[in-house]
């Protein structure tokens, strides 16, 4: 076995405890699980948009248990502040200097609850921490922990005193996705799973964020075609074309499906990218990017029906 397929079956073997590891709390989300774990091992962050109750909390805290990383919680109101979110200087009557308290963004694992509901001024308190992992606070550039991954939640029921998130903001997210309900035999088994206490208090560190480091490193290394490279651009293009579609996706798009493929094939048991992973994970990583014009959005037209009818449209390299 040579050394890339040693170190190819090693970041498998991380991937699968750390999936062995959610499932042990989340029951019937598998695919979505693997979507999760693929957005992490790149560097990308991740927006659910769901129901309360179907375990988007449960999700971010086992994920943080799982690698041995630091969590914290915001819970997004209207009256929240950037300070709230980046920390704030304090001053030392005793030693009359100003002393820095680090806010709840300093962590490996953030989960930004119900982001919508804070104004837009806060929300882009996110942005640079998310695009660069730093914050600049007072004229200060702090470097937040490495890894730094956000899961994001919004309630697609409850508008009532929400803030709709600006494209920037969108654009930021790795990958977009819904949880949904379970069927009826897993929400059982969910049920019989917390009689006595919750799943949760007996999950443990299955990984080390030295191995996490080490799988982020070797899902580069899955190789991906140049034909493919020029499938995923011309997938994004068209967005820019499509003419229900007021804006179109960015080259980051175009960077992010390569990416999260790279990690989702490697996750599937392949050193290389497919054509279908690419089409399997257009719909969640571009069409949250993508803004509609008027008179689509008042057709009921929706962004994620679009980016599938193109990329049936777009053949597939040969």
């Amino acid at each position: 076995m040579t050394e890339l397929s040693a170190d190819f079956a090693k970041a498998q073997a991380i991937f699968s405890k750390l999936y062995a590891n959610l499932e042990q709390v989340m029951f019937g989300q598998s695919r979505t699980l693997q979507w999760l774990l693929a957005a992490f091992s790149t560097g990308g962050h991740v927006l659910l948009e769901d129901v309360p109750g179907t375990g988007k909390t449960t999700l971010a805290k086992a994920l943080a248990v799982s690698c041995e990383a630091e969590f914290q919680r915001i819970q997004f109101t209207p009256d929240l502040l950037p300070s709230d979110i980046l920390g704030i200087s304090i001053f030392d009557p005793q030693q009359q200097t100003f002393r820095f308290e680090p806010g709840a963004i300093f962590c490996h694992i953030l989960l930004a609850d119900e982001i919508n509901r804070a104004s837009p001024r806060t929300q882009s308190a996110l942005l640079e921490a998310m695009a660069e992992n730093q914050v600049s606070i007072e004229r200060t550039i702090r470097k937040l922990p490495t890894p730094f991954f956000v899961i994001a939640t919004q309630n697609p029921v409850e508008f009532h005193g929400t803030y709709p998130l600006p494209e920037a903001q969108l654009d930021r997210f790795a990958l977009k996705f819904s949880l949904g309900y379970v069927t009826a035999a897993q929400e059982v088994a969910i049920l019989n799973s917390q009689g006595d206490n919750h799943p949760l208090e007996k999950l443990s560190a299955c990984i080390s964020l030295a191995e996490l480091h080490f799988l982020q490193q070797q899902v580069k290394q899955v190789r991906i075609s140049e034909e493919l490279k020029r499938y995923i651009v011309e997938i994004v293009a068209t967005t820019r074309k499509v003419t229900e579609i007021k804006l179109g996706a960015s080259p980051r798009a175009s960077l992010t499906l390569m990416k999260t493929a790279q990690a989702l094939a490697l996750l599937d048991g392949f050193e290389f990218v497919t054509p279908d992973v690419i089409k399997e994970l257009a719909v969640p990583v571009i069409a949250h990017r993508l803004s509609l014009d008027a008179q689509s959005k008042f057709s009921g037209i929706e962004a994620t029906t679009l980016v599938r009818e193109l990329v049936e449209n777009i053949p597939v390299p040969s």
